[in-house]
């Protein structure tokens, strides 16, 4: 297309220069925290009328309409070498739960830890991170080791701002069962690995009298975690080797990589969206709003960095190297803080729709006048 009117071209390229001068600021503002800001990986789960037997071999004919996730990475993904034993996860959905079946390969399988809510990572695990409403507090964790022995955890915000770890929580009505394609605690022969499956009603991680039954194209957060030690065979015993007289730093090993050894990261977890047909479209399409929260974090990361140098909040954007003016999918974002030495509140507003998304200095992410809750 030809522009005939110069004045009509000056504004184009003003336009177009401003443009990229946004985003150019906008992308310098991330420099040094690009391991918190790769792109979760993705689930679409289906619904099953007919839910699967939890018995932990995973045969059930229901399974072959569930795809497998990605074999697990690293938790801080591509800055570590792929893990040397495979694990994978897959997932269906029905009315009452949600069920989670995984494969572990494991040519040495043990487990000792055999107490309700005991420390079960001290052993080879696997564990379950679920944010059923997308906000990243009000979450839970599950894990579960070889010999099935459970450990159930609630916390209404991470470590890192506070929370405690509720153990004494437990999910009524939660079904775990595993199999052990070998033999358990025996060094003399080489395993295949073991199997887990689980239901998870949605009314045991639903908050108040409102179970959180999720919805065709509902958005949850989710994350798989592995954490497998190095052991040598002692009198018959698996034993985990040490250093320094102190146990070898556990492996960990994600579906989708965190970018920090933190499991408790819940905007770092995966994407969950649910599907209402047997068989549908697996096409995951990453929602605007999400875009926009990425510069929530942003706002939240540099603030807490800055707290830790100076003992208080930034007061401005500035103060953080952050531009007020974004653009996410084409528009125009404005970036707002209000903020004192001891608290913050970061703000993004589209341009368009006027929507804001806010979060404060404790993570908690919501849209501005809209309950979280149904």
């Amino acid at each position: 297309m030809k522009i005939q009117n110069p004045l009509v071209y000056k504004l184009l390229f003003t336009a177009f220069i401003l443009l990229n001068t946004f985003c150019l600021k906008a992308q310098s503002a991330f420099k040094g925290l690009e391991n918190l800001f790769t792109t979760p990986l993705n689930y679409t789960v289906h619904y099953t009328q007919t839910p699967p037997l939890i018995d932990g071999s995973m045969n059930d004919p229901v399974w072959s309409k569930a795809a497998w996730t990605e074999q697990f990475e690293d938790i801080e993904g591509d800055k570590k070498p792929l893990p040397k034993l495979q694990t994978r996860v897959k997932m269906l959905w029905g009315d009452s739960c949600l069920y989670i079946a995984a494969e572990i390969q494991e040519p040495n399988v043990w487990a000792y830890e055999t107490r309700h809510d005991a420390i079960v990572y001290h052993d080879n695990d696997f564990e379950v991170f679920i944010n059923p409403d997308n906000t990243i507090h009000n979450y839970y964790e599950f894990e579960v080791n070889a010999i099935n022995t459970l450990f159930d955890l609630f916390l209404n915000r991470p470590y890192r701002d506070g929370g405690p770890a509720m153990i004494n929580w437990n999910a009524e009505g939660l079904k775990t069962a595993v199999k052990v394609q070998g033999t358990v605690n025996n060094p003399s022969d080489v395993d295949k690995g073991w199997t887990v499956e689980m239901a998870i009603p949605f009314r045991s991680i639903s908050i108040g009298n409102d179970i959180l039954t999720p919805q065709d194209g509902d958005l949850w957060r989710i994350n798989f975690s592995r954490v497998e030690w190095d052991t040598d065979i002692h009198d018959g015993k698996y034993v985990k080797q040490t250093e320094d007289g102190m146990p070898k730093p556990e492996h960990n090993w994600v579906w989708s990589p965190q970018g920090v050894i933190d499991m408790h990261y819940p905007e770092r977890w995966g994407y969950l969206q649910f599907n209402k047909t047997v068989k549908g479209n697996n096409t995951f399409v990453m929602p605007y709003a999400e875009d926009q929260k990425r510069y929530l974090w942003l706002i939240y990361y540099r603030e807490h960095l800055y707290f830790r140098k100076n003992h208080n909040y930034a007061l401005s954007l500035d103060k953080l190297g952050i531009t007020d003016n974004v653009v996410i999918s084409g528009k125009i974002n404005k970036l707002t803080l209000e903020a004192t030495a001891h608290q913050f509140m970061g703000l993004i507003t589209d341009g368009n729709d006027n929507i804001t998304w806010t979060i404060d200095h404790q993570g908690d992410i919501s849209q501005l006048g809209v309950s979280r809750y149904r």
